[in-house]
């Protein structure tokens, strides 16, 4: 398992490839043990960072990196229907427990993007709370603003 670390307009994002695909993205806030990864590159991580690169300078929108996720079914379940969110798009937690067919795990659903091991990729930061405030974001909430701002989000603040 290796990593790298990408300079980004969120800061500094380290970048992990288990060899079979993306397996996490960590933002420089969050304290991720590197036990066990070294520092290196592949194809996924390349290719990963170069989809990131021009998402920031508003090239893409949809990205398809191969992805390695672990996760429980339900976690699984929540951050495929997470992938769905079409760009410039923000749902609540009750909406994606809804499509899940789970209509009362808003709060199960939180749990499960407090999880996401690929932010950004997996865009848990178009998920809002049901009275329309940001919430707990993984690279804090000023990120999740500029996340949303720049995929051209109206939010308050």
């Amino acid at each position: 398992m290796i990593y790298k670390r990408f300079n980004s307009p969120v800061g500094v994002l380290t970048v992990f490839s288990s060899g079979k695909g993306i397996c996490r993205i960590e933002f420089e806030n969050e304290k991720f043990s590197l036990e066990g990864f070294k520092e290196g590159s592949d194809f996924y991580i390349e290719e990963c960072i170069r989809q990131l690169d021009l998402y920031f300078q508003k090239r893409l929108r949809n990205f398809d990196v191969k992805l390695d996720l672990q996760g429980t079914e339900f976690q699984m379940a929540v951050w495929e229907e997470i992938l769905k969110i079409p760009y410039g798009s923000v749902v609540t937690y009750g909406e994606i427990a809804r499509r899940i067919g789970k209509p009362k795990a808003a709060r199960a659903v939180g749990q499960a993007l407090n999880k996401n091991p690929i932010p950004i990729i997996i865009p848990c930061h178009r998920v809002i709370g049901s009275d329309g405030n940001l919430t707990g974001f993984g690279g804090g909430i000023e990120v999740k603003k500029f996340l949303l701002k720049h995929e051209g989000v109206k939010i308050g603040g």
